[in-house]
């Protein structure tokens, strides 16, 4: 996204020089770089028709014509299409030339500069493997800087990974302007981040912060704007300046020396870091590098004059430079920087809710793949069955992971964000739904058996695959839909399975199943559902019972006043019971079972009000969130259904807008499993799953779900970081804004407490959430925003679209101890639920033979099995190897390794956050995979593969206290994984 442009005072700020190099020449390292958005104002394929394209063609030729001539490319999504369909031979062989001389960089590597607030970090990981991947492929480098200077703030967990990919420096820009303007007057704008509390000096990584300049060299421009963008000029700047003639140089200069010197202050060395470019630019080289040519060579005739010195540059020619001068670097720890602010009127939190509907599908489009990603690889060892063709089958992964990760790609930092066009938005949206049904076609081709019986036969009923991508046992409930309400559910052996059958609670006349399922790791489940004549009276093991409906009249909104024990409505479960008051038809408390404590939890809908003209500002749109004031409640009335079964029950809450009203705009549907407490039922009983539906709202309204409870919490609110860590948020109280600038971005999971319990909430995709009061969380759901700025009116980027929503939480109730350790795996089971792929029974099919499973995979409690796949690379993992087969003429079309698997093992634990589960864990890697075949080789890697662990040697720099260095990596299969590590490694079997 282009710049909100700068503050005006970072445009007229110039202190003096800080004193311990005042007198030094300030040596200026320009890095020319074209801002690249993979979706924003219009489409990738728009994109590159207007200027992308024409950004790479013109800077190769300039770059060739002239060697002092240095470019830095980002994002590889727009590269990838230019090598592919435009770039020609010669033009690729000039390339291969830039790259081998330094001339042209690529930094970061990923396909996109991903969202830092509200992307999970399996996404960015895949994100940046997926590019990573492409360029060693290609090119055989491995980009070793980031440039993460347009994401709407920062997040820790992105250095962290960073470092784990073998990176040496980090750029980043958007922090809080406050905070930006106190860290240039300390001169902190670079540091040693920790990003990882537990990796700590083990995975920091050199930070550089970008002034208030941000990425963009204003007033330095002289090729325009690209066709079809000279309607949007933006900002207080002119996007054409004059161009560099003997009249008006030394005009060009003094400016620069000014602007030179105004950068500097914040920075404790000469070597200045000045990025030239902004949102497309270069798509003219010519024009752009000749200007600069003629402007960097009069001032280095002058040098000595002017106490500055200029050159080309990319981030490794700085970065090498400034670890030269081997300073004593600052240590920042493992604090995000989250909420960001550009000014006061313009709070960066909107965004985190925007586009709710997108956000919930690219999340599902995840644990597909993840899913996906281990059934082909279980189908293809310890051999392929069957005869699924496995090169079809790795395209139809390819498909959902480029839609994830990749092309046209929705963890851009203007993706997911929910801060696109609507027709960028919908361009996502396709994209993902395409990949998703591929991998479906791929799924139900691995667990599905072609149907059986005579063509055109009436089905009996549905055969149901159920697969646990989780490498642990889970027990789970599974919910199916179907026509008949009376219903019989067998396994793969013919034994009956305990079920429930109750009307849907949206859909006219179907029934919602439930079914109870218990599934070892990667492995599957087949269960057949065939309608029953009628219920029986008595109990039928293979008839799901019918659950029973009672319903509690609407009741108008008031504040509930009756004590605990007085009367109240309640389901309960071993692990909780929840009351309900009927006086008002909310939520009143819920009892927990292992500290026998009853705690005030109470949840009800409110909305806030923004405005939307700019006129009479500040206004809310889809990044910023600025309420006119405290939220007021969404509804006048409630009503209450009670669906009790054997199985589940189900509380459905309705809320009205009016008394009167005949249909709801919110509802609260709350499950609780009636399941006897045991070790592989823990998580099931433990948790209370809601689905919400909520809309559609009025325009420039922002729905809230606010669960109050009576902990003692002081507003103060932990919220997760791209579900990797946890951050500690206190409340603070602003001049202005206190409200928005007290939300943060929920990934995955935020929690409130006191000294003797947890409230914990698991959220299946990324919202906004706060806690405005004491024992308060809020959760921002869903936003409906109408606005008459220059990007809503022009370019369609708007949220006034009349949607519901239909987001799912599971809440955790508990004392510190058992949250603790039930939080992380809890996240996991919400996140990757059993993959279900309906088939049909033909009437001649009699019962499903009692299939072949192959050996669970089973982790320990602690490791999270984070990726297993084959990704189909064709480059040799020995460096040297892989170099000289590029220099020979790599194949165009090589064939895909399909036998080497990808892995990933993730410690889900913060050092001396539980007693046990915080201990590193040895696992032997030949016994785990053994269901997969023999392993008879494992290569431990970089993050994204394309380092081996012992080649791999990232910068040290100094800091007050050393920097730790990494384990070892293995000389076998026995592998040590410590708290919140991420280690890879490429395993290979022996073949059958």
């Amino acid at each position: 996204m282009g710049p909100r442009w700068l503050p005006l005072f970072a445009q007229l700020v110039v202190l003096q020089l800080p004193g311990a190099w005042a007198k030094d020449t300030i040596r200026v390292f320009v890095v020319p770089h074209s801002h690249m958005d993979v979706g924003w104002l219009y489409t990738v394929q728009e994109n590159m028709q207007i200027y992308a394209a024409s950004v790479y063609t013109s800077v190769v030729r300039e770059l060739t014509l002239k060697e002092h001539r240095r470019f830095i490319a980002v994002e590889q999504e727009y590269f990838r299409l230019w090598w592919d369909r435009f770039a020609s031979r010669t033009q690729k062989l000039q390339v291969r030339e830039l790259l081998a001389h330094g001339r042209l960089e690529f930094v970061s590597g990923g396909q996109v500069m991903h969202d830092e607030a509200v992307t999970h970090f399996d996404d960015q990981i895949l994100q940046l493997t997926e590019g990573h991947g492409f360029l060693y492929e290609t090119f055989g480098v491995r980009p070793q800087f980031s440039w993460q200077v347009d994401s709407f703030g920062a997040s820790a967990t992105t250095p962290t990974l960073f470092a784990l990919a073998g990176f040496n420096a980090h750029v980043i820009s958007r922090i809080d302007y406050e905070l930006k303007e106190a860290l240039m007057q300390v001169q902190e704008m670079q540091f040693v981040w920790r990003g990882s509390q537990s990796l700590a000096e083990r995975q920091e990584i050199f930070t550089h912060v970008l002034d208030f300049y941000g990425y963009c060299s204003v007033g330095y421009s002289w090729e325009g704007e690209a066709p079809l963008l000279t309607q949007f000029q933006g900002g207080e700047h002119s996007s054409l300046n004059d161009p560099v003639t003997v009249r008006n140089i030394e005009m060009y200069v003094e400016r620069f020396v000014l602007d030179v010197k105004s950068r500097a202050r914040g920075y404790r060395t000469p070597h200045i870091l000045w990025p030239w470019g902004c949102d497309r630019k270069f798509f003219s080289a010519g024009v752009q590098f000749a200007n600069m040519d003629l402007l960097l060579s009069s001032l280095n005739t002058r040098a000595s004059q002017l106490g500055v010195t200029v050159e080309y540059a990319t981030l490794s020619a700085y970065f090498r430079a400034l670890h030269a001068h081997n300073a004593t670097w600052h240590v920042r720890g493992h604090q995000d920087f989250l909420p960001y602010a550009s000014e006061e009127s313009q709070v960066w939190t909107g965004f985190y809710t925007s586009r709710s509907p997108l956000k919930g599908l690219a999340r599902r489009a995840s644990a597909l793949l993840y899913a996906g990603e281990s059934m082909f690889t279980r189908y293809m060892w310890p051999s392929p069955r069957r005869r699924l063709d496995p090169r079809w089958a790795l395209t139809q992964l390819q498909k959902l992971r480029w839609a994830v990760s990749e092309g046209r790609q929705v963890q851009h930092h203007d993706g997911i964000t929910g801060t696109e066009a609507v027709k960028v938005g919908d361009m996502f949206t396709q994209h993902l739904r395409a990949g998703m049904q591929a991998v479906l076609r791929l799924v139900a081709a691995i667990v599905l058996d072609p149907p059986r019986g005579s063509p055109g036969s009436e089905p009996r009923g549905h055969s149901a695959a159920v697969y646990n991508p989780l490498a642990w046992t889970v027990t789970t409930v599974i919910n199916l839909t179907v026509s008949f309400p009376h219903v019989t559910v067998t396994d793969e052996s013919g034994r009956p399975v305990k079920a429930q059958v109750q009307r849907s609670k949206e859909i006219p006349h179907k029934y919602d199943l439930y079914v109870l399922t218990t599934i070892p790791g990667l492995s599957y489940r087949y269960y057949s559902v065939r309608p029953t004549e009628q219920a029986p009276e008595g109990q039928q093991a293979a008839t799901a019972t019918m659950a029973f409906t009672s319903k509690l009249d609407r009741k108008p909104r008031r504040l509930s006043t009756r004590p605990l024990g007085k009367k109240l409505v309640s389901v309960k479960n071993d692990c909780y019971t929840v009351f309900l008051d009927p006086d008002t038809n909310l939520m009143h408390s819920i009892w927990e079972r292992q500290s026998n404590r009853t705690v005030r939890v109470t949840q009800q809908f409110l909305e806030y009000t923004v405005n939307g003209n700019k006129n009479d500002l500040p206004v809310s749109d889809n990044y910023v969130f600025l309420p006119e004031g405290p939220a007021d409640p969404a509804w006048e009335a409630v009503s209450v259904e009670m669906v009790r079964g054997r199985l589940l029950t189900e509380i459905r809450q309705y809320f009205y807008r009016t008394l009167e009203a005949k249909e709801h705009t919110y509802a609260i549907y709350s499950r609780l499993a009636h399941v006897p407490l045991g070790y592989d039922r823990e998580l099931l009983c433990h948790r209370l799953e809601q689905e919400l539906r909520v809309g559609p709202l009025e325009v420039n309204r922002e729905a809230v779900l606010r669960t109050s409870t009576g902990l003692q919490s002081l507003r103060v609110l932990h919220s997760d970081s791209n579900a990797f860590q946890m951050q500690h948020r206190l409340h603070r109280d602003y001049p202005a804004h206190t409200i928005s600038r007290n939300y943060y971005p929920m990934v995955q999971s935020a929690y409130i407490e006191d000294s003797r319990t947890r409230l914990v909430l698991l959220s299946e995709q990324a919202h906004g959430v706060s806690s405005q009061g004491d024992g308060e969380v809020e959760v921002l759901l869903h936003r409906r925003l109408w606005n008459n700025l220059d990007l809503s009116q022009i370019f369609n980027v708007t949220l006034k679209d009349a949607s519901i929503v239909r987001p799912v939480f599971w809440l955790l109730l508990g004392p510190l101890s058992l949250t603790t350790r039930l939080r992380p795996q809890s996240g996991l089971a919400l996140q990757h639920r059993p993959v279900v792929v309906l088939g049909r029974l033909p009437e001649a099919d009699p019962e499903r033979p009692v299939a072949r499973q192959p050996e669970a995979v089973t982790l320990p409690p602690s490791l999270h099995l984070q990726t297993l796949s084959i990704p189909g690379w064709t480059y040799s993992s020995n460096h040297t190897q892989h170099l000289q087969k590029l220099q020979k003429g790599f194949p165009r079309k090589a064939k895909p390794d399909l036998r080497r698997v990808l892995l990933r093992l993730h410690h889900l634990y913060e050092v001396r956050e539980h007693q046990v589960l915080s201990q590193p864990v040895t696992v032997d890697l030949k016994a785990v995979l053994r269901g997969l075949g023999t392993l008879v080789a494992v290569e431990e890697r970089s993050l994204t593969g394309t380092w081996s662990v012992n080649s791999l040697r990232r910068w040290r720099w100094r800091t007050p206290n050393k920097g730790g260095s990494r384990p070892s990596a293995p000389h076998g299969p026995v592998v040590t994984i410590g708290p919140k590590e991420i280690r890879t490694f490429f395993v290979h079997f022996q073949r059958p």
